[in-house]
């Protein structure tokens, strides 16, 4: 049987979103999603995160940046006792002052390319997975990749939401979407 995936965006779900979060200078977990993922977790889902970085190819911090920030992230959620199975980026971006990253991609969220490929390496049941994001376009991949159920945390109750979409407020409200 396949696994149930807990799909996560980065900036505004698993930490804060300050602009073009790069640097461990910059990064502030946030803690109040921390009993959701541990949930999570111990229900047997699979977490990954699945995160634009367009920081990268607008020169504001650099890949290795990037994956220092990743692996400190991963071990300061260890510490916590969650852990993180897979984390995929997607660099590109047509604005790119690197002209090997100046370019559309099938990973960069709206599309559904990451989610595809969390669901390849995790082994994924996307129609028994979830997805936790905090802007459109990770609505917009999630159905496109047809996951099961789409959470849009909405802390600062502006969005408004699809059919599709299950909109919360709170990561307390994620909790009751765990099966």
């Amino acid at each position: 049987m396949k696994n149930k995936g807990l799909l996560l965006d980065r900036d505004g779900v698993i930490n804060e979103d300050h602009g073009y979060v790069g640097t461990i200078e910059r990064f502030s977990l946030k803690i109040e999603g921390f009993p959701f993922l541990r949930m999570a977790s111990d229900k047997g889902y699979r977490l990954a995160i699945v995160t634009n970085q367009s920081g990268i190819a607008r020169g504001y911090y650099t890949q290795d940046d990037f994956d220092a920030l990743t692996n400190h992230m991963c071990c300061a959620l260890k510490e916590e006792g969650i852990i993180i199975d897979l984390v995929l980026s997607c660099a590109v971006h047509p604005d790119s002052v690197a002209p090997e990253l100046k370019r559309m991609s099938y990973w960069r969220k709206p599309n559904a390319g990451m989610i595809l490929e969390a669901a390849l390496k995790l082994d994924l049941d996307l129609s028994r997975s979830i997805m936790l994001g905090d802007r459109q376009s990770d609505v917009q991949a999630a159905v496109s990749a047809k996951v099961g159920r789409v959470l849009w945390l909405d802390e600062k109750k502006e969005a408004s939401a699809e059919e599709v979409v299950i909109k919360i407020n709170t990561f307390s409200e994620a909790k009751r979407f765990l099966i």
